[in-house]
């Protein structure tokens, strides 16, 4: 049984910063990508940030020089350091893993989902 935590959402001011967090627990064997995602009113889920085992990461032009993401694997978390944030970031935000449990069966899990609310 594996399930993803998240935290950190809240609401900011434009122009503000927040940071989320996603842990993973149960039978881990070994998490591949991990990466972030976000679903507007409306709008359909999409990627924020991804980062792979290696550590490199990929981010849409939306969010390029303002979010980061970091991962600890020791912990099996993954971050995003949001800044500058826009109204435009406001969402429902999704942590999202590859992982191998120790029964050797991989797939990908899903965080509940976090709130992120920018004013203007």
């Amino acid at each position: 049984q594996v399930q993803l935590v998240e935290s950190g959402g809240g609401l900011v001011q434009a122009g503000g910063s927040l940071r989320l967090s996603c842990a993973a627990s149960g039978s881990i064997f070994r998490i591949n990508t991990m990466g972030w995602y976000r679903q507007a009113p409306g709008k359909q889920r999409e990627l924020v940030a991804s980062i792979t085992g290696g550590g490199s990461t990929t981010y849409p032009d939306s969010v390029k020089g303002r979010f980061t993401i970091s991962r600890d694997n020791a912990k099996n978390t993954v971050y995003l350091q949001m800044n500058s944030l826009e109204p435009e970031d406001t969402a429902v935000y999704y942590c999202n893993m590859g992982i191998m449990t120790s029964t050797l069966l991989g797939r990908a899990y899903w965080g509940q989902g976090t709130q992120v609310t920018v004013s203007s």
